[in-house]
């Protein structure tokens, strides 16, 4: 029993290991919400439109995506830690062309480089974290580095609006350099080596083809049907090829003899494919909220970035103080009463939204998001820490990298899908004004909540985690 504690005991040189890593996760998250609250400054330094500047954003995502399935292979074939400074310099680069972009065009194309980097940085950065905690510590480590990517979407308007008060648009993105660099400096000692596999895959070709523009065709189809920009007959086509694309890639994924770039075959592996479907439902409900709420705020109250920021403040500090509630409770208590907890809470929080004409006071509005950032911080780190419990070392990568990929594709898809809602639910109840329109859209919200469900019952009902599998020890 000692003997285990002692495992089981995080030393500083795992804080310090999570530390670094970390650091390169809120660069990554922070990046794709800090730009948005610099849209109107964009429009004016670049004579741009609306429809043009939204692409600064849009791209960054989809870069996201076509990076995040590429990163297990990468880690694979080249070692993770070197694949994770090959990231972290990439983003560096393309943060600083963005702050020197001369025209839409080239920050858009420099976003894309960015955004490249960035979607290596969360799954690469979590594969490693979870190999050098091993199975009996990842749980406490992973609820309050977990936190990171959950407070992003809150902090990214705030950081924003705070650097737009006192500086040019280009320090959004200048901010990241002493960031990153820290990461550089501080990676190579106190970040483990992880060699790679010892045996080479080849590339695969054909399924990177089909799963990463099949997201990114399914993203864009979703977002043009809810910005009207095109022909609604060419942005359905679009979003059809891209379910097109991914059933081809899980048909290729099942049949090649070669590995896949993402196997299909992981998320028949208990819990998995429960884990899966309770993680794009997450993603749904927070970036899909963070949407909403700062349109509303700022379209529909006349609030500005900053003030609509700090309304939505009281969502980070509940899943502060949520991740300190789990870091005590992970290892106590199944998984799955800790997410349907979370989820409960979500619904809890989220219901008022659906009534946005009668929420009458700021107060009640926080009070609302305080219990879904408590409920928030109760799911993903417990889903998380059951998978990478119960996956072999050299499986890691690849489910670090089918969790955050259906992480992003959850928030995309789900945020999409909520801008196709509100405008058709703003067309409809123009007369009874936007309020109206925004908490119908709400409802949705809601119903995500009820599908998370589903996939919470058939997580882990047991407590005690899985035997240690010899883990290095973080230097």
């Amino acid at each position: 029993m000692a003997e285990a504690a002692t495992r089981a005991r995080i030393d500083p040189a795992l804080w310090r290991t999570a530390f670094v890593l970390v650091l390169g996760t809120f660069m990554a998250t922070l990046d794709a919400t800090i730009v948005s609250v610099g849209i109107r400054e964009l429009i004016a330094d670049f004579d741009a439109s609306v429809t043009e500047i939204q692409w600064v954003t849009t791209a960054y995502l989809l870069a996201v995506v076509t990076a995040v399935p590429a990163s297990g292979w990468l880690a694979g074939r080249f070692d993770g830690r070197r694949t994770w400074l090959v990231a972290v310099a990439l983003f560096l680069l393309g943060s600083a062309l963005c702050a020197l972009a001369w025209s839409a065009t080239s920050l858009i194309v420099f976003r894309v480089l960015q955004g490249l980097g960035g979607g290596l940085l969360p799954p690469t950065g979590q594969a490693l974290l979870a190999r050098a905690a091993g199975p009996r510590r990842i749980g406490r480590v992973i609820s309050v580095v977990g936190v990171v990517p959950l407070l992003s979407p809150v902090l990214g308007p705030l950081i924003g609006g705070s650097i737009l008060g006192v500086a040019d648009w280009p320090w959004l993105f200048y901010v990241n350099l002493p960031i990153g660099i820290v990461a550089l400096a501080l990676a190579p000692r106190c970040v483990p080596a992880d060699p790679p596999a010892t045996r080479r895959e080849p590339f695969d070709f054909v399924g990177a083809a089909l799963l990463s523009p099949g997201i990114a065709m399914l993203v864009f189809g979703l977002g043009e049907v809810g910005a009207r920009t095109m022909p609604i007959g060419v942005a359905l086509g679009a979003a059809v090829l891209g379910v097109g694309m991914l059933a081809g890639f899980v048909w290729h994924g099942l049949r090649t003899d070669r590995t896949p770039l993402l196997d299909p075959r992981l998320f028949a592996r208990p819990p998995l494919g429960a884990a899966a479907l309770a993680l794009v439902v997450l993603g749904a409900s927070v970036f899909g909220t963070m949407f909403l709420l700062p349109l509303y705020l700022q379209e529909g109250r006349g609030l500005s970035a900053w003030e609509a920021g700090l309304l939505l403040a009281p969502q980070g500090v509940g899943a502060a103080a949520g991740s300190l509630v789990v870091n005590r409770l992970i290892d106590r208590l199944a998984t799955r009463t800790l997410v349907l907890t979370g989820i409960a809470l979500i619904t809890i929080g989220t219901a008022p939204l659906t009534n946005l004409a009668v929420l009458g006071t700021d107060a009640l509005l926080g009070s609302a998001l305080l219990v879904r950032g408590v409920g928030i911080a109760m799911i993903s780190a417990p889903v998380m820490s059951a998978v990478y419990r119960r996956m072999r070392p050299p499986e890691l990568p690849g489910a670090s990298c089918a969790l955050n990929m259906l992480n992003t594709v959850g928030g995309s898809v789900g945020t999409a899908l909520l801008a196709v809602v509100l405008q058709s639910r703003l067309a409809e109840r123009e007369a009874l004004g936007v309020a109206v329109a925004f908490a119908d859209t709400f409802w949705w919200v809601l119903g995500c909540c009820l599908v998370a469900v589903l996939g919470a019952a058939l997580l882990p009902g047991a407590a005690t985690p899985e035997p240690d599998a010899a883990a290095p020890r973080a230097r």
